[in-house]
């Protein structure tokens, strides 16, 4: 017996050597940059102000699927916006934590360097790091308070460690909240779809999905139609497949709008149910369709176009001249062939990568 106490001290003063010996993990801030990775796109407009880090962009993913952000702590942006789909939602407006519908569809989260035209379908965020926050305290979707944001987030000491290593201080705030996440949501690309391993010259178009690829890129001529294409190319150019504008793209009449758009935020009659173009990367994947999604497949999407775009005042200009002259006259092997092309825009390693995955 007294062997055993007199070794219990012992042991003691080698457990406690033992603690000292061990490695002491620093927190302190980590400027490493993150390198963006974008492959044949062309090169992004970053903003100057808030350089990717490494640990600036893995907050930034932290807080994007944090369900501590929501009221009830049920929901995170990640709910609304989930990478299988595209980063968007298959539901035609999205649940908020209090079980009711959001105004408009969730728009894709991807290439986000790449858009010069504000944020939101109508606009109304001039940043990306703006956008960021509304949903928190927007009462249809997470319906909480930034104050009771930063109140939870601080109580956490694995969030002041990772603010600590993204900005050299484990004070949390609203600001660094969203250049955080900004980070984020700008290291979300997409450039490896069928369609890019294609202009790389590593792949082939079937018949079928060079024909769509005609089609899409080919105007519309009503005077010549064996000549004429479908004209998507007109509002969906570019390597982003997008024009950073706001249009109006003949779903109602004047009568008939329900929704404004660009007009609620410019106050110009001009705008009046004009929305943002969005971009038709990994489109096969991000139903339903439009801001309001009233479309289900891309099917209905290319049958309106075809034949069922209405006038209206704000109406483009480019779909009045179709509207007039009695649609785009595609056959239906033509509308099959476009679907095809469209689905070569689909990513699947932007839809897998484990950097834009759950943190947690």
């Amino acid at each position: 017996m007294k062997k055993i106490i007199y070794l219990i001290p012992l042991l003691l003063v080698l457990i406690l050597s033992c603690r000292e010996d061990e490695p002491q993990v620093v927190v302190a801030l980590d400027e490493t940059p993150y390198i963006l990775e974008y492959g044949n796109l062309p090169e992004p407009s970053l903003p100057e102000d808030n350089a990717l880090t490494k640990q600036g962009v893995q907050l930034g993913r932290m807080l994007f699927y944090e369900k501590m952000l929501s009221r009830d702590n049920s929901q995170s942006c990640a709910s609304c916006h989930n990478q299988v789909d595209g980063f968007s939602d298959t539901l035609k407006f999205s649940i908020g934590v209090e079980m009711l519908e959001g105004k408009r569809q969730a728009m894709s989260v991807f290439n986000m360097a790449w858009h010069s035209n504000e944020f939101f379908w109508d606009g109304r965020a001039q940043l990306l790091r703006d956008q960021s926050l509304k949903p928190i305290e927007d009462p249809l979707e997470m319906n909480e308070t930034l104050e009771n944001v930063i109140a939870k987030l601080s109580d956490t000491q694995m969030y002041r460690d990772q603010f600590m290593r993204a900005f050299g201080s484990e004070d949390i705030t609203s600001e660094k909240m969203s250049l955080a996440m900004e980070q984020f949501m700008l290291s979300i690309v997409s450039y490896n779809s069928k369609y890019d391993q294609y202009l790389a010259g590593d792949v082939q178009l079937s018949e079928s999905e060079e024909r769509g690829r005609i089609l899409f890129e080919l105007e519309y001529n009503p005077f010549f139609p064996d000549m004429s294409g479908a004209d998507c190319a007109h509002c969906h150019g570019g390597a982003n497949f997008e024009n950073d504008q706001y249009m109006n793209n003949g779903l109602d009449e004047d009568a008939q709008f329900t929704d404004i758009g660009r007009e609620e935020v410019t106050g110009s009659m001009t705008d009046r149910a004009k929305f943002k173009t969005p971009s038709l990367r990994n489109v096969e994947v991000t139903p339903p369709y439009m801001h309001d999604g009233r479309f289900q497949t891309l099917e209905e999407v290319i049958e309106h176009y075809d034949l069922h775009i209405k006038q209206s005042s704000t109406l483009d200009p480019a779909l009045v001249q179709v509207a007039d002259n009695g649609g785009l006259n595609l056959s239906q092997q033509d509308k099959i062939d476009l679907v095809n092309f469209l689905k070569t825009l689909t990513d699947q390693t932007f839809l897998s990568n484990l950097e834009y995955s759950d943190p947690f």
